[in-house]
């Protein structure tokens, strides 16, 4: 079943987007009743073997991107770091070949990869305008999240944060995203200084409430960021420590059965086939 991302974006309402890192946990998720598949910079750096924060390059992203989009009828929002470039000619571009590839939207941060350092508020701004402006050039439907990511790297705090998406709002973005807020309070806060939906992540505090709390705190959209692949790293980690250093194979049997996983995926196509 393929959705309208738009309109999934209700505050008050929220959504799970999905968070992939190749074909195979896009069509999971997807045959799992997903409503929506994002990217992850980190996730897909992890497949690659790289740490996260901009060592992806804009090519490589979109050509991810690309496959993610393919692999079921669900919309796709793209995880496009800092937009692959500092200036806003630079991000504005990266919006129109996002759109050509298929995805139904991209977020953007304030960070000036690949270090933790952020734009200064004006140039921030610039670069949302900019990205807005190409977003809208192109399609009513596609969803630009503007992302204030200085709050999770510590570089400045929650008033500086609102600050930047109330400016981001001001200049077209479409929903914003303060990444790693502390709690529910913070939540609050943050979905009554903007009239647009919110995007919150779900990690570490965010990780005790539920969907239905969440949209109680007025939230439109909740994200997985890289938190699935890194479960899935845990559970390598930890089987692959006791067998190396324990001898231990027991672990090998908590996985999910292949005809299950099979089943899964079968369905996952069905769903394509029948949308074709």
């Amino acid at each position: 079943m393929s959705y309208n991302f738009r309109e999934l974006h209700k505050p008050g309402k929220a959504f799970v987007l999905a968070n992939a890192w190749d074909i195979g946990s896009a069509r999971m998720y997807a045959a799992l009743g997903a409503q929506a598949i994002g990217t992850s910079s980190a996730a897909y750096a992890f497949t690659l073997g790289r740490p996260d924060m901009g060592t992806i390059t804009r090519d490589e992203m979109l050509a991810h991107a690309q496959q993610i989009v393919a692999a079921t009828k669900l919309p796709v929002s793209g995880d496009f770091e800092n937009g692959f470039g500092d200036d806003p000619d630079t991000v504005a571009q990266t919006v129109k070949l996002a759109a050509e590839v298929g995805l139904a939207g991209i977020s953007i941060e304030d960070s000036q990869l690949p270090s933790a350092n952020v734009y200064h508020f004006e140039l921030a701004v610039e670069r949302i305008k900019a990205a807005a402006s190409a977003a809208r050039a192109l399609s009513a439907d596609f969803v630009l999240v503007a992302r204030a990511d200085g709050f999770m790297n510590e570089v400045y705090d929650l008033a500086e944060a609102i600050k930047r998406i109330q400016a981001f709002e001001k200049v077209g973005a479409d929903c914003v995203y303060i990444p790693c807020l502390p709690d529910l309070e913070a939540v609050k806060r943050v979905c009554q200084c903007v009239s647009i939906p919110v995007n919150v992540l779900a990690v570490g505090a965010m990780t005790k409430h539920s969907t239905q709390q969440l949209s109680a705190a007025g939230v439109a959209r909740i994200s997985l960021g890289s938190a699935n692949i890194r479960e899935v790293h845990q559970t390598m980690h930890d089987t692959m420590a006791a067998i190396i250093d324990k001898g231990d194979f027991s672990r090998l049997s908590n996985g999910l059965s292949g005809n299950f996983v099979d089943e899964l995926l079968e369905k996952s196509n069905k769903l394509v086939a029948c949308s074709l």
